[in-house]
């Protein structure tokens, strides 16, 4: 009796295990039969093995946005800084990127050369950036503008390139900065004519209209008493970001097993961080200083 049972339920078990099969078999049949061919139309975004990966994010219409929220002219340290706690956040949560530069409303983000994340898809590496680096502008709003609503949210495009050497990509770095220089020279001569001469914006246009950069310091020395020089390095430099390791002092409670209760000690522990410079980056010291940057296998 019992033997003829056991026939039963090992024939009625192999029955149901034959019939899953087929209806798994049948669905994986029905789901590419006539769907799937729409991923063919896909574009094939995977970044050249090898290559530096950058990518930049610009702010959308950021002159509007500064204007709506009264940023300071011609630089606001807030808002500069608000930038950099969102690039940090953004390194923290993307831990293969291993040098960012920003100035003004824009970031550059490098990626390792053999970095695999998202399979080297340019899509993924600039939605992603994009999508962290807006979302933490929003977050930490506050906690740079105390007095300053966010009136509405603001907006980055992105764009991703590769470069293929070590060369190519110190020359965009350097192209970067140099070009933070330039702005930002202009805008601190442009904004004195305005605040300090009371031009308006196009009369300072006009002034400027032509002028070298030597003509721009002799402006700001001979009119206004500033020496270009000597503005804040954040200013005439951009910002950096690279990680290095950093002692934190924390708080800890420590109790002992002959304590009833525990004491509060201040502990110090080491990790790696984004932390932010404001130096060169156009001449072979910052390289030298950091070859880990540029390692292969950093």
């Amino acid at each position: 009796m019992w033997g003829a049972c056991k026939v039963k339920v090992h024939d009625s078990l192999a029955t149901t295990s034959i019939t899953l099969r087929r209806y798994l078999r049948l669905g994986a049949t029905m789901a590419k039969s006539k769907f799937e061919y729409v991923r063919d139309f896909e574009a094939d975004d995977t970044c050249l093995a090898h290559c530096w990966v950058v990518v930049r994010l610009d702010g959308r219409n950021f002159h509007r946005f500064a204007e709506k929220h009264n940023f300071a002219k011609p630089n606001d340290s807030r808002a500069l800084q608000l930038m950099t706690k969102c690039a940090q956040t953004v390194m923290e949560e993307l831990e293969d990127i291993v040098i960012a530069y920003g100035q003004s409303d824009e970031y550059s983000f490098v990626f390792k050369r053999k970095t695999n994340w998202f399979k080297r898809r340019a899509s993924k590496f600039m939605t992603h950036v994009a999508s962290q680096f807006a979302s933490s502008y929003v977050f930490y709003w506050r906690d740079y503008f105390e007095d300053q609503p966010l009136l509405y949210p603001p907006g980055f495009d992105g764009r991703v390139v590769v470069y293929p050497s070590n060369q190519t990509l110190k020359d965009y770095l350097s192209w970067r900065q140099a070009d933070c220089h330039i702005n930002n020279l202009y805008n601190t001569v442009f904004w004195a004519l305005i605040q300090q001469s009371g031009l308006t914006p196009v009369q300072a246009q006009g002034r400027l209209q032509g002028t070298l950069a030597a003509d721009k310091n002799e402006i700001l020395f001979s009119e206004f008493n500033i020496n270009y020089n000597n503005e804040p390095l954040m200013y005439r430099k951009g910002t950096v970001l690279i990680w290095q390791k950093v002692d934190e002092v924390m708080t800890k409670e420590i109790k002992l097993p002959t304590e009833m209760e525990g004491k509060k000690m201040a502990v110090t522990r080491t990790r790696t961080k984004p932390v932010p410079l404001h130096c060169d980056i156009i001449g072979d010291a910052f390289w030298k200083e950091h070859p880990e940057i540029l390692d292969e296998d950093s």
